[in-house]
């Protein structure tokens, strides 16, 4: 899925954390500075997360892995984008308000 900024939501797997679509929908059209969001390896935490969380994790080279949460199951998401880390995750809170 692409959006009128030019960046790209890209569906590598058919399962995803439920609400993690929506967030990055919204993400990905509030800022033209994302090129490329990819929901990756998905897996089980140990620990219970009450609703959905995400967290930049590490950067990347073009950009930053971030680590999405919701109960006891967490998902990498890669994101491709010249924004910093704290403008990242600006962006992050104001998709998550929603």
């Amino acid at each position: 899925m692409s959006n009128p900024n030019g960046g790209r939501l890209v569906w590598n797997h058919s399962t995803h954390i439920p609400g993690l679509i929506p967030v990055l929908e919204r993400l990905l059209g509030n800022s033209s500075s994302i090129q490329t969001i990819t929901p990756a390896v998905i897996g089980r935490a140990r620990s219970h997360c009450p609703r959905l969380e995400l967290k930049v994790s590490v950067p990347i080279r073009g950009g930053y892995k971030i680590i999405a949460r919701a109960g006891k199951t967490f998902q990498e998401v890669f994101i491709l984008t010249v924004l910093d880390k704290e403008e990242l995750e600006n962006a992050i809170a104001k998709a998550l308000k929603r």
